[in-house]
C-alpha cells in the first residue's frame, strides 16, 4: 500500500468533511433567533446561598436556601417573602472534632404535579440532629407551610466528617415518578484529583466504592420512587434493580434508576421522550497520571436505568487504575474494565459485579475539550438544565420558538454559559451552540422553564458560605416582536461617607429596533422620592442612608426595562490591601520566604498604622491550594479566619459596654451567660436581628425578673457585631488568623504536589455606623507555579492542538504569539520554554521573543535558535540475528530530549503583560515554527 497517498487521501478526506461540518453548522445557525430578542431580567438579589427552585402555576416562584430558609418571589409585587425555616444541619465535625462549613443543608425543592389540588411541595434536608439527609412533604397552603403536615417519605444515610457532595436535584415524570439526585458523600481530599479508591483500614470516607459503586447504598445515585398519599412510596417498573428477586438478597437498593455518580446535580425529564437528563461535577485533576486520566465534568442522559460508572470510569468510559494507596502504586492488572465492573473493595456491601458502565453525553476537562470545544477552558461545575418542548405550554405568551424545539439547554456554573444542545432522531448528540453568547449566567445554580413559558435561572453567587449581592433569580423573555431595550446602569461609586458625590451612566442601553428612547432615574429612601431625566446624571447625597436608584428606559411603542443599584451613604468600606514586601507577586517557588505587610484603613474605624484597628481584628491567611483541590474547602477555611477575627471586635466592643457587669461567659450572673444565650438560640435565623434591638432598647421577662438596661448609645451595627460574637461563642475555632506583618515561607505541605497554588487574603471588617450596616472589604492575591501550561495562555495567536499520536502544542507561523497577563517580572532571573520543532511534521524551527504589553511591545530578551530535527515515532527498529543465531541485543536509539530555550531576564522588569513572540521570517503561514509543552519562570536565588 502507498503510505503517502493514503495519508494524503485521509488528508483531503478530512478537509472535505470539515468544510461540509462547517457549512452545515453555519446554514443551521442561521435560523437562530437573534440574541436581543431574549432578555435577561433581574427579579431579585442579595439572597443568600439560594439552592432549587420550583415554578408554580400561578406566576410564584418558590426556592430554597442552604441554611433552611423557605422563600416565595410574588411576581404581582416583585417581593421576596420567607415562608418558613427548617431546621438543618450546616456543619461537618471531622475525627478530631473541628467544625467547618458543609455544602449540606436545606438542598432540595420540588412541587407535587397535582399541586394546585393537594398543595404539597418536598424538600430534602440535612436533618439537624442525625447524620442523614432526609426527603419530606409539607403542605403549603397559600404562603403558610403547615408544620404539622410534615411527613417524611425517604432517608438517606450519610456521614458528616469529610466534604463533600450532596446533589438534592428533583424532579417528576408524567407518570408522576420522582426523581431526586444522591451525592457521593465521599472526601475529596488525599487523591490528587483522580477517582476515590482509597481502601485503606480507617479511610473508608475516601472510598467511593463504598457509595457510588455500591449497589447496596443510596449515595452517589439518582433515585426514582412513586410517592403515595400516606408519604410511602412503591418502586417504578424499569429501576436499575426493580427485578431482582428477595431484593437482591439484601445487597441492593431498588430505589436506585441510575448509580455510578459522583455529584449529580439538577435533573430534568424531556416530557416527549421520558429521557432523563443532568449535569453531574467531576473530579479535580489536571492532567492525566498514573492514577488515570484528569477530571472531567458531564452532562448526561439516561434512555434507561443504568451505571455511570463512577468511580472506575469518566467521561466517555476513560478509565481509572485500581491504585494502592497504601504503597502508592497501581495493582496488578490495575485497568478496569467498562462492559464487566468488579466491586471488590472491602467497604462494598453490595453486588460484586456490577452493569455495564455508560459512557458520558457531554464531557470536558479545565482545559480545551478536544471532543467540545465550544465549552472553553477554565474551572467547572456542570448545573444542568430543562429541555425545551412547546407542546408544555400552551398558554404561554412569550414562549421560545420552534427552533428550540427538543433542544436540551445546559449551564455551567463556573463557566457562566448557556449551551443549547440538539440531539437527533434517536436521541444521541448532534450539535450543540452558545444560547444568548454574549450574557453571562455566573454561578447557576439550577435553571427551568416556568409554565407561562420564560425561562428562570436561580444564581448562588460568587462567595461560598454566605449571601452575595449578585445571588440572584433570573429569567429570560423572548420577544418574537418589538424588543424592549437591553438597559445598563452603572455608578462611578455606590458606598461612601456623606456627603458623596455619584455619576450615574447609561452607556450601553441599546433599542435593537433603533426606537428613541426616554431614561428616567429614580431615587428612593425614607426621605422620599427623587425623578431625574437625563441620561447620565450626577448626584450629591447629603445625608447617610440607603438609597434604591433604578433607571428605568422606554422605547416609543411603550416598551420598558429597567436595572437598579443600591446607593449606601454614610459608612465608607474599609481599605484592605495584602502588599508583598519581598518575593514574587505572580509566581510562588517553593521554600522561598515571602515578606509580607496587611494594610487596613477605614475612614470610620481608623487604620492598623495608627493603632486604632487593632491587628486580631483582621482576618489574613495563606492557604496552598494542591492540585485537585476543592474551592470549598478553601472557602471554608477563609470563613474560619473571618469569624475568628470578627469575633475579635464582638469581644473588644463589649468589653468596652456595661455588659461584663451583669453577665458572664460561663456562668450566670445578674443575667444568663454568654453560653446560655448561644445555646438558647442556636439554629434561629432570626435572633440576631432580635437580640440585636433588644440591646439597645433593653428589655426583660425571657430570662427572669430582671430588666436588661437600654443601650441607646449603641447603633444598630455595633449590636450586630456584639450578638454575632455572642451567638457564636459556643462555636470551636476552626482556623487561626495569621500576624498581619511578617514573613511566610511557602513549603509546599507534605504529600501535596508543587503544581498548586498560594492564596493570600486579607479582609476587615468595620463597626458600621449609627446610620449604617457594616461593611467588609478584602483583598486577595493567588501565587500560581512557576511552570505554566502553554495551552493556557490568556491570549494567543497561531496555535494549533494534536492528540495523535500523541498531544502537541504548537505555534504556527511567523508571529505567533502566547500572552499572560500581569506577570510580575522582579527577581525572575530566567525563562524556560520545553520546545521541540520536529521535521515529521514540517516544521521549520526558530526563535522565542519576550516582549512586554503586546506582541509588538518592548522587546527584553529572546531565546537561541532551535533548529528542526528528527524525532523517533512508532515501534524501535527491527534486530539483526548475530553470526551465531542468536538474537543480537541492540538498544533502540533514544527519543531527543526537547530544547529548552532559555531568555535572559534584565533586573527589576516590573509587572506587566508578557508575550511570548514566536519567530522565523522564512516560516510560511500553515507551517509549524515549534512545539511547546511547558513554560517556567526562574527566580533570582
Amino acid at each position: 500500500m502507498n503510505i503517502s497517498l493514503l495519508s494524503k487521501s485521509i488528508k483531503i478526506t478530512a478537509s472535505a468533511l470539515l468544510f461540509s461540518s462547517l457549512f452545515s453548522h453555519l446554514s443551521f445557525a442561521q435560523n437562530a433567533p437573534e440574541e436581543n430578542r431574549f432578555t435577561k431580567v433581574v427579579l431579585a438579589d442579595k439572597l443568600d446561598e439560594p439552592m432549587e427552585m420550583t415554578l408554580l402555576k400561578d406566576g410564584r416562584v418558590l426556592f430554597v436556601e442552604r441554611k433552611g430558609a423557605l422563600k416565595q418571589f410574588d411576581p404581582n409585587t416583585g417581593a421576596i417573602k420567607t415562608l418558613a425555616t427548617i431546621p438543618v444541619n450546616t456543619k461537618y465535625t471531622n475525627a478530631k472534632g473541628q467544625k467547618r462549613e458543609a455544602e449540606e443543608g436545606l438542598m432540595g425543592l420540588v412541587h407535587d404535579p397535582n399541586f394546585e389540588k393537594n398543595h404539597w411541595i418536598y424538600m430534602y434536608y440535612a436533618d439537624p440532629n442525625k447524620t442523614q439527609h432526609v426527603l419530606a412533604r409539607w403542605e403549603l397552603n397559600g404562603e403558610e407551610l403547615v408544620e404539622s403536615s410534615k411527613k417524611v417519605i425517604l432517608e438517606v444515610p450519610t456521614q458528616r466528617e469529610e466534604c463533600c457532595h450532596t446533589g438534592g436535584g428533583m424532579v417528576f415524570d408524567k407518570s408522576g415518578n420522582l426523581f431526586l439526585t444522591v451525592g457521593n458523600n465521599t472526601s475529596n481530599s488525599g487523591s490528587d484529583g483522580y477517582a476515590n479508591l482509597d481502601e485503606r483500614k480507617g479511610w473508608e470516607y475516601w472510598d467511593d466504592q463504598r457509595g457510588a459503586g455500591n449497589t447496596n447504598s443510596l449515595i452517589g445515585k439518582i433515585l426514582r420512587i412513586t410517592p403515595q398519599p400516606d408519604a410511602s412510596y412503591t418502586i417504578p417498573k424499569g429501576n436499575l434493580y426493580e427485578t431482582l428477586p428477595n431484593n437482591g438478597d439484601g445487597l441492593v437498593k431498588k430505589e436506585v434508576y441510575t448509580m455510578g455518580h459522583r455529584n449529580p446535580w439538577r435533573p430534568t425529564i424531556d416530557s416527549k421522550t421520558g429521557y432523563l437528563y443532568w449535569g453531574e461535577v467531576g473530579p479535580d485533576a489536571s492532567n492525566d497520571g498514573e492514577q488515570g486520566p484528569r477530571g472531567y465534568d458531564e452532562f448526561n442522559q439516561a434512555k434507561k436505568a443504568s451505571n455511570f460508572g463512577w468511580p472506575y470510569f469518566i467521561g466517555d468510559n476513560k478509565v481509572y487504575t485500581d491504585w494502592d494507596f497504601e504503597t502508592k502504586k497501581a495493582r496488578p492488572n490495575s485497568k478496569y474494565d467498562p462492559a464487566n465492573p468488579i466491586n471488590d473493595s472491602p467497604n462494598n456491601t453490595g453486588l460484586k459485579q456490577l452493569p455495564p458502565a455508560q459512557k458520558a453525553f457531554i464531557w470536558y476537562p479545565y482545559g480545551i475539550s478536544e471532543d467540545f470545544p465550544l465549552v472553553g477552558s477554565s474551572g467547572r461545575s456542570a448545573t444542568g438544565g430543562p429541555v425545551f418542548r412547546k407542546a408544555d405550554f400552551p398558554n404561554g405568551q412569550r414562549v421560545f420558538p420552534s427552533y428550540y424545539e427538543g433542544k436540551w439547554l445546559i449551564t455551567d456554573f463556573m463557566r457562566g454559559w448557556i449551551m443549547s444542545v440538539t440531539m437527533d432522531e434517536k436521541g444521541d448528540f448532534k450539535s450543540m451552540e452558545r444560547f444568548m453568547p454574549s450574557t453571562d449566567f455566573g454561578s447557576a445554580i439550577d435553571m427551568d422553564f416556568a409554565p407561562d413559558g420564560d425561562l428562570y435561572v436561580l444564581e448562588y453567587g460568587s462567595a461560598w458560605f454566605r449571601g452575595n449581592d449578585n445571588a440572584r433569580l433570573v429569567k429570560v423573555e423572548y420577544n418574537g416582536g418589538n424588543r424592549m431595550p437591553k438597559v445598563v446602569a452603572s455608578a462611578n461609586n455606590l458606598t461612601g461617607a456623606a456627603p458623596l458625590k455619584v455619576n450615574f451612566s447609561s452607556k450601553g442601553t441599546i433599542d435593537y429596533d433603533g426606537d428613541k428612547l426616554t431614561y428616567l432615574w429614580e431615587i428612593k429612601s425614607k426621605a422620599g422620592k427623587r425623578v431625574l431625566r437625563t441620561e447620565n446624571p450626577s448626584v450629591t447625597f447629603d445625608k447617610a442612608g440607603t438609597y434604591n436608584v433604578t433607571l428605568t428606559v422606554k422605547d416609543t411603542k411603550g416598551e420598558e426595562n429597567s436595572e437598579s443599584l443600591e446607593v449606601k451613604v454614610g459608612n465608607e468600606s474599609p481599605a484592605v490591601a495584602f502588599d508583598i514586601k519581598k518575593g514574587n507577586k505572580t509566581f510562588y517557588f517553593p521554600n522561598k520566604a515571602i515578606e509580607y505587610e496587611v494594610k487596613v484603613a477605614d475612614k470610620e474605624d481608623g487604620d492598623l498604622k495608627n493603632g486604632k484597628i487593632k491587628p486580631d481584628q483582621v482576618a489574613v491567611s495563606i492557604d496552598y491550594l494542591a492540585i485537585g483541590y476543592d474551592k470549598i474547602e478553601a472557602s471554608q477555611n477563609h470563613r474560619g479566619v473571618d469569624a475568628s477575627a470578627f469575633a475579635s471586635m464582638g469581644e473588644r466592643m463589649m468589653n468596652k459596654s456595661d455588659c461584663k457587669s451583669c453577665h458572664m461567659i460561663d456562668k450566670k450572673s445578674v443575667g444568663p451567660s454568654y453560653q446560655d444565650v448561644a445555646k438558647k438560640y442556636k439554629g434561629d435565623t432570626k435572633a440576631l436581628d432580635y437580640l440585636s434591638k433588644k440591646v439597645i432598647a433593653g428589655g426583660g421577662g425571657v430570662w427572669g425578673d430582671h430588666m436588661m438596661a437600654a443601650h441607646p448609645q449603641i447603633s444598630q451595627a455595633e449590636a450586630n457585631i456584639i450578638v454575632e460574637y455572642i451567638l457564636n461563642i459556643n462555636e470551636p475555632k476552626t482556623a487561626t488568623s495569621l500576624p498581619t506583618n511578617g514573613s511566610y515561607m511557602t513549603k509546599i505541605p507534605e504529600g501535596k504536589k508543587e503544581n498548586g497554588s498560594y492564596i493570600l487574603r486579607a479582609a476587615y471588617k468595620d463597626k458600621g455606623t449609627k446610620v449604617m450596616k457594616s461593611l467588609a472589604s478584602e483583598d486577595l492575591i493567588v501565587l500560581r507555579n512557576a511552570k505554566l501550561n502553554p495551552e493556557l495562555a490568556d491570549k494567543a495567536k497561531g496555535t494549533q492542538l494534536t492528540i495523535t499520536p500523541m498531544r502537541s502544542f504548537s505555534l504556527v507561523g511567523n508571529n505567533a504569539y502566547l500572552g499572560y497577563k500581569n506577570i510580575d517580572l522582579n527577581e525572575i532571573s530566567q525563562i524556560e520554554l520545553t520546545a521541540q520543532a520536529q521535521t515529521r511534521v514540517g516544521a521549520s524551527g526558530g526563535f522565542v521573543e519576550l516582549r512586554l504589553d503586546s506582541p509588538t511591545g518592548a522587546l527584553i530578551g529572546k531565546s537561541e535558535t532551535i533548529e528542526p530535527r528528527e524525532v523517533r515515532m512508532g515501534p524501535p527498529p527491527t534486530t539483526a540475528a548475530s553470526t551465531n543465531g542468536q538474537v543480537a541485543a541492540t538498544t533502540p536509539p533514544a527519543r531527543p530530549a526537547p530544547n529548552s530555550l532559555k531568555i535572559a531576564v534584565p533586573a527589576n522588569s516590573g509587572q506587566h503583560d508578557v508575550y511570548f513572540v514566536f519567530k522565523n521570517d522564512k516560516a510560511k503561514d500553515s507551517q509549524i515554527v515549534m512545539s511547546v509543552s511547558a513554560i517556567e519562570f526562574k527566580s533570582t536565588e
